[in-house]
């Protein structure tokens, strides 16, 4: 079986690379179309070996498609897809609107596959933010093995998972800096080249952030509501790749080689841990992979039973498209989409 599918957002980061990754993992598309604003009207985008043009979002036909990737932001999600979920397709929803909502399935493969059940609630399942996707990712073996109690989380975000705008100003402030040009911040609070940010988002009444509240909001909804987990988010001078410090405190004694063992045997997952120069991985190192990398496991000496590690992903893979194109070889591989021959739209 193929299938039709919809890229809303097929002009930005994330939207590319959900074209290049339904090619790398074969995927099988039937037909395929890229969505945007009026603005992108007949914008070209690569698939496969050919161009396709861009439709306008508030004139297609969304009942000739099966799977809607949407990769617009949350003001178009909100607008959009629910209208499109009664129309018969599932939407995989890139943005923040939906992960809270409890009729909507929040999905790491690797993690919480059954929640594909709840899919048809609405025909919308969210894909989580960048850093819990490879945050959860690490610690659903673990927490299979040894229960977790409580996590401490500071993430080294890329300017990638602020967009392409986040992306040219790191370009042209470097470039400014060098010849001295004019390198005051624009898409940043403050100078993001050879400069670090510790903030992401907008701040709540409690002095963290709305970045740092998804990943354990979102960690709860997927693995378990009972982890204690605390954040920091901070925006570093990376074109992609995130990166987190992790310290995890265990209701049991687990041993860095225990856990070294367990994380190798994981979906997902490539352990990368010698005590060498190349015994770690870096941003750079799993830019274009789709593998979350766990390095540098040790024992945590403060705590009873704790260990500390890092861990690195390409967000603008296993943190967006990959995950959505994962979520997408879900509901083929468990038989929860037909071919859109077979659909019945919701109830209005």
């Amino acid at each position: 079986m193929a299938y039709n599918i919809a890229i809303v957002g097929a002009t930005g980061n994330v939207g590319r690379e959900m074209l290049t990754i339904l090619e790398e993992l074969e995927f099988p598309v039937a037909e395929m179309h890229a969505v945007a604003s009026r603005k992108s009207k007949g914008v070209e985008v690569a698939w496969k070996d050919k161009t396709i043009k861009c439709e306008v979002i508030d004139s297609f036909d969304w009942s000739k498609v099966d799977i809607v990737l949407m990769s617009a932001g949350g003001d178009v999600s909100r607008e959009w897809s629910e209208k499109i979920g009664k129309m018969g397709p599932i939407v995989i929803d890139n943005s923040s609107a939906f992960r809270k909502d409890p009729d909507v399935p929040l999905i790491v493969p690797e993690v919480n596959p059954d929640a594909v059940k709840d899919a048809r609630k609405k025909n919308i399942i969210a894909n989580p933010n960048c850093s819990t996707a490879q945050l959860v990712v690490a610690l659903k073996p673990l927490h299979d093995a040894a229960k977790i109690k409580r996590a401490v989380v500071s993430t080294y975000q890329s300017v990638s998972g602020a967009g392409k705008e986040g992306m040219d100003e790191l370009w042209n402030q470097t470039k400014a800096i060098y010849g001295l040009g004019d390198a005051s911040p624009k898409k940043f609070p403050k100078q993001i080249a050879f400069n670090v940010i510790p903030f992401i988002g907008s701040f709540r009444d409690d002095g963290y952030t709305d970045e740092e509240a998804k990943m354990w909001d979102e960690t709860h909804k997927m693995l378990d509501p009972a982890i204690k987990l605390t954040v920091t988010c901070v925006r570093v001078p990376v074109f992609v790749g995130h990166s987190e410090a992790v310290t995890v405190e265990f209701d049991r004694p687990i041993s860095p080689d225990e856990a070294r063992a367990i994380l190798r045997e994981a979906p997902g997952i490539q352990v990368i841990d010698k005590q060498e120069h190349d015994g770690y991985i870096t941003p750079v190192d799993a830019a274009g992979e789709h593998a979350v990398y766990v390095s540098r496991i040790r024992k945590d000496h403060t705590v009873e039973n704790g260990l500390c590690f890092w861990v690195v992903s390409d967000n603008l893979r296993k943190g967006a498209a990959l995950n959505a194109v994962q979520i997408a070889q879900l509901l083929d591989e468990t038989g929860t989409i037909k071919p859109r021959s077979g659909y019945r739209s919701i109830a209005v």
